[in-house]
């Protein structure tokens, strides 16, 4: 699974989804400021991986986070991640 989130878009994908709970590709693609074929190839990734899944509404696929034990999961290491800078500049070990 960290395999399939290392990716800068799929993480910045990820980070939205956490703050906006369901989103379309439309709105990915606004927000990340990235082409629209990029962002759906990233979003299959994520959903092949287990990672999110999405549901019909109209002509729209709405995608989101595939469970709350994941977006916990995700939560945490974004976290930690921006807490590994931090932690190496107190430590001097960078």
């Amino acid at each position: 699974m960290l395999k399939c989130i290392c990716d800068e878009t799929r993480y910045e994908i990820l980070e939205l989804l956490q703050i906006n709970q369901e989103l379309c590709v439309n709105d990915f693609v606004e927000k990340l400021d990235k082409d629209q074929p990029l962002i759906s190839h990233h979003l299959k990734t994520l959903k092949k991986c287990g990672i999110v899944k999405s549901r019909d509404e109209g002509k729209k696929a709405m995608y989101t986070i595939s469970s709350n034990q994941l977006s916990k999961l995700i939560s945490n290491v974004t976290s930690a991640s921006k807490k590994i800078p931090v932690l190496c500049s107190e430590n001097n070990c960078c």
